[in-house]
Formats: structure tokens, C-alpha cells, sequence
């Protein structure tokens, strides 16, 4: 198989830095950059990762030189989107269940009338306990 941007294979790796890791892909060398060893924050790639690891990586890119850049983490998350998603329609169903108009309009009417007790005492606390013409309530 000839390696080419975007293809996946499997690789060793061959050397651990502090800004990546070098994986041998068919008898070529390429590096995965510390950003894509993990999906997650990798501060140290050899918490993550030990010489001769066998690795699945995808191919970013090899420029004119034959130097590969490769990924860890993008070789994993075509991985992930491939599988099928379950869902139970019948959970879902219960949860987006609708109550009856009656109830929501009587919920809503009970919220509002909350929030506008709310905010008139807000206000009479500001005005020191006066309302608009000056006398107290």
C-alpha cells in the first residue's frame, strides 16, 4: 500500500520528544505533532505513548522532502464516526411528551405573575418603599 495524505495505516513508534512522537509507517518515518497524539490535552507524550507502541495513524501530509506529518488522533475519530448511533425512540418520545396547552398557559401566567411580584418590590426597595406620587404603598 502506498502511503498517500489522508490514508490510514498502522505504525511503531520509534522516538518520543517533547514535542511529538516519530512513528515508522511502511518503512518511512513520519511525526505526529504533541496536538495530535490525543483528543485530549497532552502535556507529556510519553504519558501517552512508549517506543515500539503499535499505533494507528492517518496521513496529514508529506511535503516535497518525503517528510511526513501524521495523526494519532484524527486515525481515531474516523474510528468513532463510523459506528452506527443507537437511539431509543421511546425514551425520546417521553421526553419531548406535550402537556396539554391548558397547562402551559396556566404555568406561564404563574411565572410571569412571580417575576412581576419580583421586580415591583425590586423597585420599591430602590425608591425606599414610595411609589410614584410619593406616598408609601
Amino acid at each position: 500500500m502506498t502511503l498517500k495524505v489522508g490514508s490510514i495505516a498502522e505504525g511503531t513508534v520509534v522516538n518520543i520528544t517533547n514535542f511529538g512522537a516519530f512513528v515508522e509507517v511502511e518503512g518511512k518515518t513520519g511525526l505526529v505533532h504533541i496536538s495530535e497524539v490525543s483528543e485530549s490535552y497532552v502535556k507529556d507524550v510519553s504519558k501517552h505513548l512508549k517506543e515500539k507502541d503499535k499505533v494507528k495513524v492517518k496521513v496529514l501530509s508529506i511535503d516535497d522532502n518525503g517528510r511526513m506529518s501524521l495523526s494519532i488522533k484524527q486515525a481515531n475519530q474516523v474510528k468513532k464516526t463510523a459506528r452506527p448511533v443507537e437511539i431509543d425512540w421511546q425514551k425520546e418520545k417521553a421526553k419531548n411528551e406535550v402537556v396539554n396547552f391548558e397547562d402551559r398557559i396556566s404555568k406561564f401566567l404563574k411565572e410571569s405573575e412571580e417575576k412581576f411580584q419580583d421586580i415591583k418590590k425590586h423597585q420599591n426597595m430602590r425608591n425606599g418603599g414610595r411609589n410614584k406620587r410619593g406616598s408609601s404603598m
